[in-house]
């Protein structure tokens, strides 16, 4: 309690019953700073750039070039001193836009709060919560800091974090009319870091950031690092192999040259840039610049990726397991249709902003009608709906909550019942919450007359399972097996036709009954509520899409068997061939009966989170890959056990959102569909230049392997080795990683998830171009020094071939499929800009007088740039032309 008594008296507290003005809260976050716990300290961008000359083979290279100068060989040591600078620098500049993007991105997953300010529930950022400001408790909220309860409703905190303890807490609200604050006891405070488990509640914030109990522990909390995809940790393993077999070459063609008489000095200076050169030891980088990039695309489609492995996984996946409300939906309810006292109603919003009611076809007035007065009174008190103002033009309100509860007040509110009249005439003592296991939920009220009743609304089968009377007109009378066949029959009329149905009761209770666990019983039916939620209409495009990408689509629903067919039916979910398997007949299936039925199921209706993770491990046990959306408490085991876990942004817990790889910001199916085609996109792009580098790296090694092995003069020193590393290895790689996509991408099968980056003969074009690039370069080597007689020109003429064959080839790289011919060049400006940029390099090197020494490059007349250009051009155009004579005889045979 010390840490309470260091911010606020009690008397705060009291004060703060009602929450603050936004001014007051600005004045307080001045005042004690942001609610946030100190980060551990990150590296400076001094760090940064130093650790980009701390590689092995870069500090070989700088000792080299010294020692070049101290023989005297000082163009060599400039250049190379020079070009080791570049390239740090470039790497640096790319590693410190990696870090920014993906600290925007962790900024973006920041928990979030609910707080009364200016006597409105508001959700904000959870690191500008305030000391005495007013925080909102649900089940599934992580408590955003140190706080004193002052109302509770069967509230229970998870306090493992800070205690160890796996078992929920039960939470209690404190007396703020007799209480001081000695007598402030624990279960009166919930915690920064706590997870809310079950219930709901108000809290007063007395601590914040480094105050809260978590800041005195920060030192012990390891926060979640980042987290290197498989595919990154492959590469990284190919980079060390990579490693050992260019420096053995490398080794060798040093040897080759020295044993040849060549100066010992360039030989070993000439290896080791060629080792640096060639090995791909920024290849991890680069896949991480693209991983960032892709998720920084996906958070522009509404799919923010608390996980990088998720983001290879998505190219995988084969089934997508979506909840139905609010994301096939667009959970935006309406009441249309109720049942009360045996009749049937059909509610509808007239002209003037009211409800219109009518039985039987007939209009009837709602004050006329006992039973339906009486469902909707019950469903405006057994709700936690806010009405936050009213609009001066057309007298609307403006309901907050959640869709379904909004839904009901608004048709009370519509159909004339005068909200202040109920709040005057019930008080509500005390609420049991919806949770997905009972379905339903349940408010005590106590009239102006003292009595005390339960209301209830959950389940239609529920409600009538625990109702032993019924209410016909204004009377209640013993419920007969023919009032629930009745009742049953008219839910699934109502379901049937895409309605959400709910039932309503209600009972007196004793006030010696008040806290007993056991009120939940002995109902009086009241009657039905059938509610629509039209489905998205980007949904069923959607749906579409990933049937042709052969990803199949599973609508869960705790909705009827009915509802949930006509609603998948419209979304061309479900189809005649297909089954629907219900919660009822899932726990009466053996996971091998279900294993065997959910390949046929493309829905599951009447639905309880303990199924999804049945659902989850039976389309996993099948070779599977499963991506499953969640959004409550009891949904975050399905969600973490599913290969990829997608927690709801907007109507989301926290504690799925912890447990997701991937939140959906507009909790929107489409948005599913679309970070599956962006991880496609991703992970082919990573193919792309890891074809380009790879390739690139095998024609520079190659070309001076078989210089060396064929006796040949050396077609390249160090320094210009260094400069086609230069100009060809950064920007245009990077810059393929920036491809827009290809259009067919959601047109293939999905990958397998084991499937080597290598797969479907990317190894075998690597080889074929990294020789072809090799021969082009020693091609334009021996017919210019053969023209010219000139070593120097035949080098820069070799150069131009090496980094102009490369240029060409990052264009051919942009597609798999298609080849330079057929691709549009000018799809990627930045691939355009970084490979005009690498042009203009190369053309500085060349021609620059104060330049070209460095290099020992020579100016190349015209007749030189046809050669050394064209030989780039050959293998193309050759490509081309054999690709376009396959593809006539194709159509020929076809």
């Amino acid at each position: 309690m010390q840490a309470i008594k260091s911010t606020l008296a009690f008397d705060d507290i009291k004060e703060n019953y009602y929450g603050l003005t936004e001014l007051e809260a600005k004045n307080a976050l001045d005042q004690y700073g942001k609610n946030e716990i100190k980060a551990q300290k990150k590296h400076t961008w001094l760090n940064t750039l130093i650790s980009q000359f701390t590689d092995l083979m870069i500090i070989i290279l700088i000792a080299s070039s010294i020692i070049s100068f101290f023989l005297g060989e000082n163009r060599e040591g400039i250049a190379i001193l020079a070009i080791i600078i570049l390239n740090g620098f470039l790497g640096f500049f790319q590693e410190m836009r990696t870090e920014k993007a993906m600290e925007a991105l962790m900024n973006m997953a920041a928990p979030h709060a609910k707080v009364v300010r200016d006597g409105i529930v508001k959700d904000i950022v959870a690191d500008i919560v305030v000391p005495k400001d007013l925080i909102v408790l649900e089940a599934g909220n992580r408590v955003p800091a140190d706080a004193v309860i002052i109302e509770a409703n069967s509230l229970f905190v998870d306090e493992s974090m800070l205690t160890g303890e796996s078992v929920p807490v039960s939470k209690t609200k404190v007396d703020s009319k007799n209480s001081t604050d000695r007598e402030i006891k624990n279960n009166n405070i919930v915690y920064m870091g706590s997870m809310v488990t079950n219930g709901t509640g108000k809290a007063v914030v007395v601590n914040t950031g480094m105050e809260t109990e978590m800041g005195k522990i920060a030192d012990m909390i390891v926060t979640a690092g980042s987290e290197d995809t498989p595919l990154q940790k492959r590469l990284e393993r190919l980079g060390e192999i990579m490693v050992t077999i260019c420096l053995a070459i490398c080794a060798v063609v040093a040897l080759i040259g020295i044993f040849r008489g060549e100066p010992i000095i360039q030989m070993l200076l000439g290896g080791i840039s060629l080792a640096v050169a060639a090995v791909p030891e920024g290849l991890p980088a680069v896949v991480t610049i693209a991983l960032a990039i892709g998720v920084r695309r996906m958070v522009q489609r509404n799919a923010l990726i608390r996980r990088l492995p998720a983001v290879e996984t998505l190219g995988c996946a084969t089934v997508i397991c979506s909840d139905k409300t609010g994301t096939l939906t667009e959970n935006r309810m309406t009441v249309v249709s109720a049942y009360a006292g045996k009749n049937p109603y059909i509610l509808e919003k007239n002209s003037q902003g009211g409800l219109s009611i009518y039985c039987r076809g007939k209009e009837v007035r709602a004050d006329k009608t006992f039973g339906l007065k009486l469902l909707l009174r019950i469903g405006l008190l057994c709700g936690n709906t806010h009405i936050n103002k009213v609009s001066d033009k057309r007298n609307q309100l403006d309901i907050e909550g959640s869709p379904t509860e909004v839904a009901l007040a608004r048709a009370a509110l519509d159909s004339g019942i005068d909200k202040t009249a109920v709040d005057n005439n019930y008080t509500r003592v005390r609420e049991i919450p919806f949770d997905s296991d009972r379905k339903l939920m349940s408010v005590i009220c106590k009239a102006h007359t003292g009595e005390l009743f339960l209301f209830a609304k959950g389940a239609p089968e529920i409600i009538l399972g625990k109702s032993s009377r019924i209410l016909i007109s204004d009377r209640e009378r013993n419920i007969t097996f023919d009032d629930e066949e009745l009742i049953m029959r008219e839910c699934r009329s109502m379901t049937s036709k895409a309605l959400r149905v709910m039932g309503f009761a209600y009972r007196t209770v004793r006030p010696e009954e008040l806290w007993s666990n056991d009120l939940e019983r002995d109902f009086v039916f009241v009657g039905l509520a059938g509610m629509t939620d039209p489905p998205r209409k980007e949904a069923k495009d959607a749906v579409n899409r990933c049937r042709r990408a052969g990803i199949k689509t599973v609508m869960i629903t705790g909705d009827h068997k009915e509802t949930a067919a006509a609603i998948a039916e419209n979304l061309d979910i479900y189809r005649p061939e297909d089954i629907i398997l219900t919660g009822f007949e899932i726990d009466n299936m053996s996971d091998e009966e279900l294993e065997m039925a959910c390949e046929k199921a493309t829905v599951f209706a009447r639905v309880f989170p303990k199924h999804k993770l049945r659902i989850v491990r039976a389309y996993k046990n099948r070779g599977h890959i499963v991506a499953m959306t969640g959004d409550g408490v009891n949904d975050a085991p399905a969600v973490k056990d599913a290969d990829i876990g997608i927690a709801m942004g907007k109507s989301g817990t926290d504690v799925t959102r912890q447990s997701a790889a991937m939140i959906l910001m507009d909790d929107n199916f489409s948005s599913i569909v679309a970070a599956v085609e962006e991880g496609r996109n991703i992970y082919s792009n990573i193919r792309k230049f890891i074809r380009y580098l790879l390739s690139c790296n095998v024609g520079e090694v190659l070309t001076m392997f078989l210089s060396m092995l064929f006796g040949l003069p050396i077609p390249l020193l160090p320094a210009q080795i260094l400069i086609v590393n230069l100009a060809t290895d950064g920007l245009p790689a990077i810059a393929l990683g920036m491809e827009p996509g290809d259009s067919d991408i959601m047109e293939r099968p999905p990958r397998e998830p084991n499937e080597s980056i290598f797969a479907h003969g990317l190894s075998s074009m690597i080889a074929l171009r990294g020789v072809l690039i090799a021969i082009s370069t020693l091609a334009s080597f021996l017919v210019i020094y053969r023209l010219s007689s000139n070593i120097d020109v035949a080098r820069t003429a070799a150069l131009v071939t090496l980094v102009m064959s490369q240029l060409i080839h990052v264009f051919e790289c942009k597609s798999e499929t298609k080849g330079l011919f057929e691709i549009n060049i000018l799809s990627n400006i930045y691939l355009v800009l970084a490979v005009l940029s690498s042009i203009l390099l190369l053309l500085a090197v060349i021609y620059i007088p104060s330049i070209r020494p460095i290099f020992s490059t020579m100016p190349l007349k015209f007749n030189d740039w046809l050669i050394s250009c064209g030989i780039s051009l050959l293998v193309p155009i050759g490509a081309g032309i054999i690709r376009e004579a396959r593809r006539k005889k194709r159509e020929r045979n076809g």
